[in-house]
């Protein structure tokens, strides 16, 4: 892939890599496929996870596919400046939950010549712009936006429709709380 080589030829110079898009579109099997990817070239990597994410396993970052790869689990995106010494790449899943801070983490980081990847959804469930990643698809070399299939029609789908009734913004869950829909599917949910 020819932006995957340009990404490659940058290193040691500090890039910021965002993958994003909505639930179930493959964002953090694309995340472990580029990790898996650096220490097969043996760059030295340090991956995270929010804290509060705790649906696989504590310690493992885990696709809906069931694919997997070590990560370290952090309360708040300043960690993340903290525990980076001594790597080359940098990966970050659920960066929607992170706080603010994290633009401001990630910039320093490929300030330092690290190469950052970071997923997260774009949005929440409803529709809104979510956390942090407006502000690190402003900041990035690369984003990459993943699609799901619409569970109702079929189409491309971007939006994660929340099944349950609760307004809370942070609710974990999987299939069994969320679905991906194309635009005209969501706004039929809507109404």
């Amino acid at each position: 892939m020819f932006i995957e080589r340009d990404i490659y030829s940058q290193r040691n110079q500090g890039s910021i890599e965002v993958v994003t898009g909505s639930m179930f579109s493959g964002k953090t099997e694309e995340l472990i496929r580029r990790l898996k990817r650096a220490q097969f070239a043996r760059q030295k990597v340090e991956i995270f996870k929010p804290a509060m994410d705790v649906r696989y396993a504590e310690n493992t970052l885990v696709s809906h596919d069931e694919n997997a790869i070590r990560s370290t689990p952090v309360d708040n995106s300043s960690n993340i400046l903290l525990l980076s010494g001594d790597v080359e790449v940098v990966g970050i899943d659920e960066a929607q939950f992170f706080d603010k801070n994290l633009v401001d983490v990630v910039v320093k980081l490929a300030n330092m010549g690290i190469r950052v990847i970071v997923a997260g959804l774009d949005m929440d469930f409803k529709g809104v712009p979510f956390g942090p990643m407006p502000g690190l698809m402003a900041v990035a070399d690369y984003v990459t936006k993943v699609h799901a299939i619409c569970m109702r029609c079929g189409n491309i789908a971007q939006f994660s429709h929340r099944f349950s009734e609760k307004e809370q913004l942070v609710l974990l869950g999987e299939k069994d709380v969320y679905e991906p829909l194309c635009r005209k599917c969501y706004l039929k949910t809507q109404k």
